[in-house]
């Protein structure tokens, strides 16, 4: 087993069950349709990576954990979310999903919407509820971080440029934007949202957002590197899209090799400021490394 999936095992338990129970409370008169869908799509076997990165963090900030609960039953609705709408028909049209047909196969595309557009609301009501923090400030600093990072200036921007990159050249810049935000936004916002319970000062939470953001172009690298060489098999959801909608990635620009090197390179970025940090030793580091080989 991969050291990747290791480390990410050991907190999935603890989330899939905290991300069971929400969903039961928040729909006790939704149709239950809509209830399944939601279900199916937030509880699909998914790593957990930013869950992981928010509670390794806030852990070290000394976070309560049942404050770094409700925020990754958060995070991971907006994940589930995002990933039910990229896969519809409109966007990239995906059969498969983390081994499961995705959501709109399972049901159909009208429930898909609705469920994600579910998973979204959720989420803030997640974060509005004193459970979250009993200081309205930081939960009012934490649904304006997770809308902007959800947004037009975050995920919705970045999912608008990766449409665009079907139709022209883009350039490594453009690209290196798309990715910071259409993937990049929610990990940030993972990690710098544990800052924000542990009312960390402004140096911190900006050397936190700086790790998050290489960390956040390395998996997105690798990401795109296992859509060219990997199998449905390996990763549980369909590959070769990137390449088949002439997608703009990392490694149709650079190639496969230059890809690689670009993925060791902001890991490497992102290690230096766990060094700031003080978090050099950490799980976190493990995780980090752990890309440069990941297989899922």
């Amino acid at each position: 087993m991969e050291e990747l999936t290791f480390l990410l095992q050991e907190i999935r338990f603890k989330i899939d069950d905290h991300l069971k129970k929400t969903i039961a409370i928040f729909c006790k008169n939704t149709p239950h349709r809509l209830y399944e869908a939601m279900e199916y799509s937030a509880l699909s076997p998914g790593k957990r990576f930013r869950s992981f990165l928010l509670l390794e963090f806030g852990q070290a900030f000394e976070v309560p954990e049942t404050q770094l609960l409700q925020v990754a039953t958060a995070i991971e609705f907006v994940n589930a979310y995002s990933l039910v709408h990229d896969d519809l028909p409109c966007m990239d049209d995906a059969a498969l999903r983390r081994g499961q047909p995705t959501t709109h196969l399972k049901f159909d595309e009208a429930t898909a919407l609705l469920a994600g557009n579910s998973l979204l609301t959720a989420a803030f009501q997640l974060l509005s509820m004193e459970d979250t923090h009993s200081d309205p400030t930081i939960r009012l600093h934490l649904i304006m971080a997770l809308a902007k990072a959800c947004g037009s200036q975050g995920m919705m921007g970045g999912q608008m440029l990766d449409l665009l990159g079907e139709t022209r050249l883009f350039s490594l810049d453009e690209i290196q934007q798309m990715q910071t935000l259409k993937t990049g936004a929610l990990l940030i916002f993972s990690c710098e949202a544990a800052a924000i319970l542990g009312n960390k000062d402004a140096h911190l939470i900006n050397e936190v957002r700086r790790f998050s953001t290489h960390l956040g172009l390395a998996f997105q690298i690798t990401d795109d590197l296992l859509d060219y060489e990997s199998s449905p098999e390996k990763t549980g959801k369909t590959v070769g899209l990137d390449k088949q909608a002439n997608k703009a990635t990392f490694v149709k620009l650079l190639g496969i090799e230059e890809a690689r090197i670009r993925a060791k390179e902001e890991v490497e970025k992102a290690l230096l400021a766990l060094q700031e940090i003080g978090l050099s030793s950490s799980k976190l580091e493990k995780a980090a490394l752990s890309l440069l080989t990941r297989s899922l």
